[in-house]
């Protein structure tokens, strides 16, 4: 009687961590099939042949399953199209341990058996299994040994200063692997920290920036963001940083080390802290729009007690004749200011008010609309606590004719151009919170 073979389909997979070589006429891949190949060869007896399709990935690591040419080998496996996995080494197949688990859950669920060439063993085996959970966990030890060699290289390169790629600063380019300085780039890093330093709001600093036409060297606006990554970054001292440590660097230094302390001496401050500050020296937000019953202006005025700070308004009716002269004489500035903000959020909501800012804002660009328009205002009310003083008055006195008062509450005249005005800017995203 004649023995019958059964047929074994072998499909063959190969795998080379980088792309080094791949573009040679015979590079790993090749060496790789060949080896594999020459196995299946001598195995013909027992049925085994190769299967036409190929399954190789280039230049792809073996520490994930996400590789094209294995994907599509677990897809012919699910299809039934493959009954033998062969490969030169385990950990062409995976160098992971965990994902080598899955793999050959995948295998067992439909019976195929993983065979490798230089390491002769089979899965269908209890001693193959036993090996080849050994040579995995090796070839995971050596990846895991290679990753540390390759960032204990990285925080000794970064100790000494050294630049190990990535995204140079705004400011630098890179020549011959080191940062060097970007003399034009560098004169507007020293007038942003300079800015900074005088007005202490990243948010008006970047209105500033864009209006002078600075951009991110991608093209990009440099919004707030952008900004406080560049105070932050100790590049700019001459330093390198590895893992929240800063050491000595290579490269020239844009920012000398006083103005860096005392830009980080105002961030140190929380922007509503900075605002809260810096209140008492901003033009009072009613300044020149509020009036009395008799029509007589109201002055900004304050005193202190202790370390507390006390607003108010005062009649110049008052001012002139006494107290007495003027039934309301003064006026809290804090609740008077709230009471205007608070009619202002009233009115964003009103539609007669919305369609009529919108008409206003379409002359200037007509691809507005009005539903645009609406989000636009109604998007104040969240951003105004965050806004520096300066940025409120600036609001105000677009929004604001005149604000009346009188002893049964106040009369607020809005200006209809100032409206659509901050629904324009809204909308191009000119106002942003402080921080």
């Amino acid at each position: 009687m004649t023995d019958v073979k059964i047929k074994r389909r072998c499909a063959i997979y190969t795998r080379k961590s980088s792309e080094e070589g791949l573009e040679q006429e015979f590079n790993s891949l090749h060496a790789q099939r060949e080896a594999c190949e020459a196995y299946i060869a001598s195995q013909r007896s027992e049925g085994w042949v190769v299967v036409r399709d190929q399954y190789d990935d280039g230049g792809i690591s073996g520490g994930t399953l996400d590789r094209p040419g294995l994907q599509r080998l677990l897809e012919d496996i699910e299809d039934g199209l493959v009954d033998v996995v062969v490969v030169y080494k385990i950990d062409r197949l995976s160098r992971s341990l965990a994902d080598f688990a899955k793999l050959v859950e995948v295998f067992d669920r439909n019976g195929v058996t993983f065979v490798s060439v230089t390491q002769s063993f089979n899965t269908t085996t209890s001693m193959g299994r036993l090996t080849l959970n050994i040579l995995l966990s090796f070839a995971q030890f050596e990846r895991e040994v290679t990753a540390e060699r390759i960032r204990d290289k990285v925080a000794a390169s970064r100790k000494k200063g050294m630049w190990m790629g990535g995204v140079p600063p705004y400011g630098y380019r890179v020549e011959n692997r080191k940062l060097v300085v970007d003399d034009e780039r560098a004169e507007h890093v020293r007038w942003i920290f300079a800015r900074f330093l005088e007005i202490g709001s990243a948010t008006l600093l970047a209105r500033d920036i864009d209006a002078m036409g600075i951009r991110t060297p991608n093209g990009n606006r440099i919004d707030k963001k952008y900004l406080y990554r560049m105070l932050n970054n100790r590049a700019y001292v001459g330093e390198a940083v590895h893992k929240g440590e800063s050491y000595p660097g290579e490269h020239d230094a844009i920012i000398d080390r006083e103005t860096w302390d005392r830009v980080h001496a105002i961030l140190q401050e929380s922007p509503r802290k900075r605002a809260a500050r810096t209140r008492a020296d901003t033009p009072a937000l009613l300044k020149g729009l509020l009036f009395g019953p008799d029509g007589a202006a109201f002055s900004p005025t304050h005193t202190r007690k202790g370390d507390r700070l006390y607003r108010y308004y005062v009649s110049q009716t008052v001012l002139k004749h006494g107290a007495g002269s003027c039934t309301v004489g003064r006026v809290p500035a804090g609740e008077i200011e709230a009471a205007v903000f608070d009619q202002l959020r009233a009115v964003f909501r009103q539609p007669e008010i919305v369609a009529g800012t919108w008409k206003a804002a379409r002359a200037h660009a007509d691809d507005i609309i009005e539903n645009d328009a609406r989000a636009a205002l109604q998007q104040l009310d969240p951003l105004w606590d965050e806004l520096f003083p300066a940025e409120q008055a600036r609001i105000v006195a677009l929004l604001v004719e005149r604000v009346d008062i009188g002893t049964d509450g106040l009369t607020v005249w809005l200006r209809v151009d100032g409206l659509s005005g901050l629904a324009r800017e809204m909308l191009a995203g000119g106002i942003e919170a402080a921080a």
